[in-house]
């Protein structure tokens, strides 16, 4: 029997979108000239060395960021306990709406991502640089 999905992306995202700051890329360029924020990018590291990322950017993989945001978690990161605002972002604007959502309803705030996600960021002029994975050896 096919399965019946009830409630799709599309309405998940725009749940999360209802829910949660969202920020223009112009936006999330000036606030994070200020050091009480961190970008987060929740991209996949393949995502980042293809394409670059936002200097300073904490890169957090969307399947980690429970358990990094968690301080139960033995996975957990101390960024994220810090007193800061958290600014996600993707490649295009829909991953970040639903990780912000996440780390949201579990406390984590204040948070935000922003509209486009690199994509937008870097068209806007914001700040990017090469990203090469560290080598083993």
């Amino acid at each position: 029997m096919p399965q019946n999905i009830t409630r799709g992306i599309k309405a998940l995202i725009d749940e999360a979108n209802a829910e949660i700051e969202t920020l223009s890329a112009s936006q999330a360029i000036e606030i994070a000239k200020n050091g009480d924020v961190v970008i987060v990018d929740i991209r996949d590291p393949r995502e980042i060395e293809r394409d670059g990322r936002i200097p300073g950017a904490f890169a957090c993989t969307r399947g980690m960021l429970e358990f990094w945001i968690d301080p139960q978690s033995p996975y957990a990161k101390p960024i994220f306990q810090e007193d800061k605002k958290f600014v996600f972002h993707c490649a295009g604007g829909l991953r970040s709406a639903l990780a912000a959502k996440t780390a949201q309803d579990m406390g984590l705030k204040p948070v935000a991502h922003i509209a486009g996600g690199y994509a937008a960021w870097r068209d806007a002029g914001g700040a990017t640089e090469k990203w090469e994975p560290k080598t083993k050896g």
